[in-house]
């Protein structure tokens, strides 16, 4: 019985070609989306998503990358949300760009200062550390009415709006762009970071800093270099999240509410992943709005308002508890999984079996 060798048959699959396909796919979605979607969804949906998702990018750098438990990333987005009004405010010939850079760089400096103690702590120890950064800063910008201006309301926000070089992005669509712009050079800068030495030797302590220092790994270096960059994206997150979404911000914007939204969002999308920042922030989201649309739905707006908020966080907590226990890698596994499941089906062509024929006698 003769055979055709399906090896030669089947043409083989380029996933670099496949993986430009799909960025550049998403590229032009996520560019033509503003044009697409009303000012309601760019934003109260879009542009909060692209810069929770920058957040959980932070944080994922120091804690899922390097290891290091922290609770502190309200705080450093506070840092730069603060420091970027004082930068417009008392430099306002310093345009908004070069603001944002040098706020990102003051929390990164702020960053390592409450990173030390992770040279001798870890775990839960650690995360009580970071946690002082939140307490800290949120009494240090309302006792100082230096910090918001003397504003009676203790809030900030820019009296010119946002623009920088003559172009106004106080509209949707430029508050949107503008957000997309540095959530996709950040994005692509971390995505680099990760994968040169420096990423390496973060990886090589999380998974074991004893082994890490034996092979030359300078542990306590790297350790101070994740703080760094991880509270650099997030003072610029905190900035955008002060000043192209909410408009005007107090230190009530950075609570530890924010802190703990923030680690939710790279467990829930998954620890040590790029994409897990934008699963997670996506899931953290999108999903109360979706409840939020579910019961209005179904109860057409007859039960009390804030009845209604309770049963959605109860439902979303629960949600959440679920999520870990089915999934404790995160949404980004479970991705990569059906990933594998759908590639693996594909592969087992049925049509393929019709490929085998007995010879003519």
């Amino acid at each position: 019985m003769a055979e055709f060798d399906l090896r030669a048959i089947a043409e083989p699959v380029d996933p670099i070609g496949l993986k430009a396909v799909g960025l550049v796919s998403v590229a032009a979605l996520v560019l033509a989306a503003p044009f697409l979607a009303s000012e309601y969804w760019i934003n109260a949906i879009i542009v909060p998503f692209l810069i929770l998702s920058l957040s959980g990018l932070g944080l994922n750098l120091v804690t899922g990358y390097a290891g290091q438990l922290s609770l502190g990333a309200g705080a450093f987005m506070m840092v730069g949300a603060y420091a970027t009004f004082a930068l417009q405010l008392r430099v306002p010939e310093l345009p908004l760009p070069l603001a944002l850079i040098a706020a990102g760089l003051i929390s990164g400096v702020v960053g390592p200062v409450f990173g030390l103690p992770s040279t001798r702590i870890k775990g839960f120890y650690l995360i009580v550390s970071t946690l002082a950064a939140q307490f800290f800063f949120e009494w240090l910008f309302l006792k100082f009415p230096w910090f918001y201006n003397g504003n009676s309301s203790a809030t900030i926000a820019l009296s010119r709006g946002l623009s920088f070089f003559g172009l106004n992005a106080n509209g949707a669509h430029g508050r949107d762009y503008l957000t997309l712009g540095i959530v996709a050079l950040l994005t692509w800068l971390s995505f680099n970071l990760i994968r040169s030495q420096t990423g390496r030797n973060w990886m090589a302590i999380r998974d074991m800093d004893t082994a890490a220092t034996v092979i030359g790994v300078p542990v306590l270096r790297a350790k101070l270099q994740a703080f760094a960059v991880s509270s650099f994206i997030l003072g610029i997150a905190g900035a955008l999240w002060a000043l192209a979404y909410l408009g005007s911000a107090s230190v009530q914007s950075f609570g530890l509410h924010r802190s703990y939204q923030i680690l939710f969002i790279i467990i829930i999308g998954g620890l040590g992943t790029i994409r897990g920042a934008y699963l997670g922030a996506a899931f953290v989201s999108l999903l109360p709005l979706a409840l939020d649309w579910l019961f209005q739905y179904l109860f057409s707006g007859q039960v009390d308002a804030g009845l209604l908020q309770n049963i959605e966080k109860a439902i979303f907590g629960i949600l959440i508890i679920w999520f870990l226990i089915r999934e404790p890698e995160g949404l980004s596994r479970l991705l990569a999984l059906r990933r594998t499941a759908a590639v693996a089906f594909f592969l087992r062509n049925p049509f393929l079996h019709f490929l085998k024929q007995e010879p003519e006698p």
